[in-house]
């Protein structure tokens, strides 16, 4: 079953407790889809909307989707087995390309990804990780280190995950620390630099408990904000940082890892306090690049693709007007009426 919401589309799934939204009517759409007890719709449609402006702001006519499974941790496997068996059809024409979540691991997704109309290079392995693994992480460091130069500056990672060790290997790169990190469980502070290796190798056998000691304490996963660094990479879910947070933070620079992690009132806030506010859209946009690429390109070719277009858009807009993020937001809607008949309404932004 399908209902619309002037753009938005809403598929609500007959053989499970599950839905997709996609943001753009009659165009091929590409996102995330998370797995809990309960997904609520309203935040499946930010993240789409997320993903159109990515889309857009690289002139990629293509739109944002989303979708959610809510089920039990006892009907989880079924559910999801049935989410990828009614829509394999639609992937495998390119209608939809839906990427694992919160709650849903790649394997679980394998079938869709077999008939995904996109390329199978982002799952090359580059270094330790997978390619779009690695660019997940390459385009928030990017982002940063072009705003603020990340050369001797200390960072808080707030929502560590996959693509959190090969964030700190980038982040050590350009002469950056890593002071301050949280996961789901917790989370660890080291004032003069976590070791690099340490932290993949401990991610690798614990996961997100990799924070928490040999007798299982561990410190609240918000102590991040108040690790005093000088850049704050956020991610942990969409939200993470509210208002009532951002009144609290003390960062030259807030930076997402992970789709729209700050909210209206927070962004407001924190553009008064004079703190760079990468907008998530540019920010976490770097795997699209390995989606399509072109005849005969290469991983490095990919990368380096990734890094011309985010420096690229950062330069543009960073000192527009009224400010990088609607700078970001204006460029990427103009681009949108060049083959929309219908605006939309509602900015990528968490409620």
């Amino acid at each position: 079953m399908s209902c619309h919401n002037g753009q938005v589309s809403l598929r609500k799934l007959s053989t499970t407790n599950a839905f997709v939204v996609t943001d753009l009517e009659d165009t091929p759409s590409f996102g995330i889809v998370r797995c809990a007890k309960k997904i609520l719709q309203g935040g499946a449609k930010d993240l789409a909307r997320s993903m159109t402006y990515t889309f857009a702001s690289f002139e990629m006519k293509h739109g944002g989707a989303s979708g959610g499974i809510n089920a039990l941790p006892d009907e989880k496997v079924e559910a999801i087995e049935k989410f990828v068996e009614e829509l394999s059809g639609d992937v495998s024409l390119g209608h939809l390309g839906l990427n694992a979540g919160k709650g849903i691991s790649s394997h679980a997704f394998g079938k869709l990804s077999e008939v995904d109309s996109r390329s199978a290079l982002r799952f090359e392995m580059y270094g330790e990780d997978t390619l779009e693994t690695y660019l997940a992480a390459l385009g928030p460091v990017v982002s940063a280190d072009q705003l603020i130069n990340l050369d001797g500056k200390t960072i808080a990672i707030e929502g560590f995950g996959e693509h959190g060790p090969a964030m700190i290997d980038l982040i050590e790169e350009r002469g950056g620390k890593v002071i301050s990190i949280s996961t789901l469980s917790g989370s660890i502070s080291e004032p003069s630099s976590f070791d690099t290796s340490d932290i993949r190798g401990r991610w690798g056998e614990s996961g997100v408990d990799f924070v928490k000691s040999a007798d299982g304490e561990v410190e609240p996963a918000w102590k991040v904000f108040q690790s005093g660094a000088d850049i704050l990479f956020t991610g942990s879910k969409m939200g993470a940082v509210n208002h009532l947070t951002a009144e609290k933070l003390k960062v030259a620079a807030l930076v997402p890892h992970q789709p729209i992690p700050f909210t209206a009132r927070a962004l407001a806030i924190l553009q008064r306090n004079n703190t760079i506010v990468v907008p998530d859209f540019i920010a976490v946009a770097a795997p699209i690049f390995a989606s399509w690429p072109g005849e005969n390109t290469d991983v490095s070719q990919v990368i380096q693709s990734s890094i011309d277009h985010i420096s690229g858009v950062i330069d543009e807009v960073s000192n527009h007007d009224d400010g990088l993020f609607l700078g970001a937001c204006y460029r990427a809607e103009s681009f949108l009426e060049t083959w929309q008949e219908k605006r939309l309404f509602g900015r990528p932004l968490a409620s």
